[in-house]
């Protein structure tokens, strides 16, 4: 079954500073029907104005991922980690027993356009622990690339949970099949362009929620960018 979420549908906060779209229940904005798929919690859409970002704050026993679109974005933590995250590169930060860590855009003019990702871990209690990886253009261009997993097979960041990321660019003929297991739950997020998935439209910002399937195909893209979750049910 797969089920059709339009962006236009997600959870909206404008603060000034920063400017987010909600896949799923988050802060603010309360949905019932949507509080996460699988052990997928998070996907905000976040869009950083120059010389703002989000102060020192902490988390604890979550996954969580940072997929940066453009712009630059400035991380620190209390592992003593002091990071630049461009476009290309893939920050996972696993909150474990506890982490502090705050992000900035320093860049002047300039957004920084994002995805944070959390998902649910499937061990508490572990201490905090910090990964990035640069994923190459040319990798995901008419591929499916595996981003995140828990063993970091093909170079993909490692997370503590039954979880698989992977990212593609698709346009033209470009298209790609991944099998799944049918008594597991994928979702598949367009963060933009156009695509079809299993024959179904989508736009950026759409998502896809599936369950009972066995095969997610991807086909048609209009310079579409696409995430795909292969997650425990």
């Amino acid at each position: 079954m797969l089920t059709v979420r339009k962006s236009q549908d997600r959870g909206y906060a404008n603060h000034g500073w920063l400017e987010s779209y909600h896949s799923f229940s988050f802060a603010g904005y309360h949905d019932p029907a949507h509080m996460g798929w699988g052990n997928l919690r998070v996907i905000n859409e976040d869009r950083v104005a120059p010389g703002t970002g989000f102060g020192k704050h902490s988390h604890r026993d979550m996954e969580i991922i940072s997929y940066v679109l453009s712009g630059n974005l400035a991380h620190q933590d209390s592992m003593g980690n002091i990071k630049g995250i461009p476009p290309g590169d893939v920050q996972r930060m696993s909150a474990g027993t506890g982490v502090t860590h705050s992000e900035f855009n320093h860049a002047e003019g300039q957004s920084t356009h994002l995805l944070q990702i959390w998902i649910t871990p499937n061990v508490t209690g572990i201490a905090p622990s910090y990964e990035q990886r640069h994923l190459p253009a040319e990798r995901m261009r008419g591929e499916l690339c595996l981003v995140a997993s828990p063993d970091g097979a093909g170079d993909s960041v490692t997370i503590n949970a039954d979880a698989y990321l992977f990212a593609g660019l698709f346009n033209g003929t470009e298209s790609a099949t991944l099998n799944i297991d049918s008594e597991r739950k994928a979702y598949v997020h367009v963060v933009r362009g156009a695509v079809e998935v299993n024959g179904q439209h989508l736009s950026g910002g759409d998502a896809a929620l599936i369950s009972a399937e066995s095969r997610i195909e991807i086909t048609n893209g209009k310079d579409a960018e696409v995430l795909v979750f292969d997650l425990e049910a």
